[in-house]
C-alpha cells in the first residue's frame, strides 16, 4: 500500500510568506502616507491663496472706490506705511447719498486684518477717525483677512513725467507745496514657509 504524502507549506515556506506580506504592508503604509501628508500640505496651500485671493479682491475694492483729496477740501485720503495702509473710501448705500470711512489694512503678529470706520457725511467726524486711524487709537481688531503672514509690503505708484507708464519715484511737489495723488498700489502678500509673495497692483479710484 503506497504511502501517503502530506501536502501543505512548510515553515520556512510560511516565514518567507508573512516577511513579504509584512514588507509590502509596510511600503504601502508609507505610500499612502506619502500622499496623505502631500494632500494636507496641498489643501493648506490652497486654503492660504484663496485667502490671499479674498484679502485682494477686498483690497482692489476698496482702491477702486477711494475718494480724490479734491472731492473733500485737500483732506489726505491715503497713507501707506510699514505693513499697513490707511485710505478714505467712499459708500454708497439704497436711496442713501454717497458717505465716506476711513479703512486700514494693519499686518501684525502675522495677522493681516481690514479695519473700517462708520460711514459719515460729517468732515469733521472724518477728520477725527483719520486721525484715530494714524495714532491706531480704535479699540476694534478688525476683521481678519488672512493669518500666518511673514510681510506685507506696499509700494506707490506715480504716472511717469514723460507720460508713459508709472513709477515708484512720487514727482516732485508742486509750487504751492501740493504733492500728486498715487494712480495705484502695488502690494505684495508673503506667506511663512513661502521665498516668494503673491503681488497685485490696484488701480486707484478706477469705480
Amino acid at each position: 500500500m503506497a504511502s501517503r504524502k502530506s501536502k501543505g507549506f512548510t515553515l520556512v515556506e510560511l516565514l518567507v510568506a508573512i516577511t513579504v506580506m509584512a514588507i509590502v504592508a509596510v511600503l504601502g503604509w508609507r505610500g499612502l502616507d506619502t500622499i496623505v501628508r502631500a494632500r494636507v500640505a496641498l489643501t493648506q496651500d490652497l486654503e492660504q491663496t484663496r485667502g490671499i485671493q479674498l484679502a485682494f479682491a477686498q483690497m482692489q475694492s476698496d482702491s477702486a472706490h477711494i475718494v480724490q483729496p479734491s472731492t473733500i477740501a485737500g483732506h489726505a485720503t491715503l497713507l501707506t506705511g510699514p505693513q499697513r495702509v490707511t485710505m478714505v473710501r467712499t459708500v454708497y448705500a439704497e436711496n442713501q447719498p454717497s458717505r465716506v470711512q476711513v479703512v486700514i489694512y494693519r499686518l501684525r503678529e502675522g495677522k493681516l486684518s481690514r479695519y473700517e470706520s462708520p460711514a459719515t457725511r460729517d468732515l469733521t467726524e472724518l477728520d477725527s477717525m483719520w486721525q484715530a486711524a494714524l495714532d491706531e487709537t480704535n479699540a476694534v481688531p478688525g476683521v481678519l483677512l488672512q493669518s500666518d503672514v511673514a510681510q506685507m509690503t506696499i509700494e506707490s505708484l506715480f504716472r511717469n513725467t514723460t507720460g508713459s507708464g508709472v513709477t515708484t519715484t512720487p514727482p516732485a511737489p508742486t509750487a504751492q507745496g501740493n504733492v500728486a495723488m498715487p494712480v495705484g498700489l502695488q502690494v505684495v502678500l508673503q506667506l511663512n514657509g513661502h521665498n516668494t509673495g503673491m503681488t497685485k497692483i490696484f488701480l486707484l479710484g478706477a469705480a
